[in-house]
């Protein structure tokens, strides 16, 4: 599904050079669940949002699900990422002044879908997470756990392949935070595959791997992990 080879990403200024990923290579495999952990500015998110095609590399090789980034323009890219990868974010990013309803819509508008079909994956997306009920509701009228679901749910109804998760439940307390990789779980179980970055030990260890992140490199403790995916 992932497989980067050699990735580097260097941010410049007329001063100085910060390397934020170097001879990065990882391989995920599909239907993984993979964590990803390292110390803050590690390059942990520079990982994700390359990854995710939201920001390009300076070198090396990115394949997802068989395609080269490389050869891709920036449409091609975007086309890529609107069909194949969804997004979970800590801050949970919903709009305020929008019902569950319409959260959950605003990417599918960006897909061409038909009405009739997206009130039909936004309900199903909806329901998998248990809050088809509060569909009417707005975020404020809801719990830091039940904003996660939704989050989750705008990220399922495009039926992605590969979800990335980042801090999922970073402002969630401890039961909020178990069910929410519960559900997750679920999603995987069902065969998308997930990366998740995350601080929490105890989520780390319940996924099938775990990828620690230093100093932008995979360390070497788990570097054999990446390679045999």
């Amino acid at each position: 599904m992932l497989a980067m080879n050699n990735i580097s990403k260097v941010f410049s200024t007329d001063l100085i050079e910060t390397h934020a990923l170097r001879d990065f290579s990882l391989r995920v495999g599909e239907g993984e669940f993979v964590t990803v952990t390292g110390p803050s500015g590690s390059g942990k998110t520079t990982f994700l949002n390359i990854a995710g095609l939201l920001e390009n590399f300076s070198g090396g090789e990115y394949r997802l699900d068989g395609e080269d980034v490389r050869q891709l323009s920036d449409r091609q890219r975007s086309r890529l990422r609107n069909q194949k990868i969804g997004f979970i974010f800590q801050s949970f990013n919903l709009i305020p002044d929008l019902d569950l309803f319409d959260n959950v819509d605003v990417p599918l508008r960006y897909r061409g879908f038909s009405a009739s079909e997206r009130r039909q994956r936004i309900e199903h997306a909806l329901e998998r997470v248990g809050l088809l009920a509060r569909a009417k509701h707005l975020p404020a009228q809801l719990s830091g756990g039940q904003q996660q679901r939704v989050a989750i749910a705008r990220a399922l109804a495009g039926e992605p392949k590969f979800l990335l998760a980042d801090e999922p439940t970073g402002n969630l307390d401890s039961l909020m935070a178990r069910q929410v990789m519960e559900l997750l779980e679920e999603i995987n179980a069902e065969g998308t595959t997930i990366v998740m970055v995350t601080h929490d030990p105890e989520l780390a260890r319940r996924a099938q791997r775990n990828i620690q992140i230093i100093d932008g490199q995979v360390s070497d403790m788990q570097s054999d992990l990446a390679a045999s995916a």
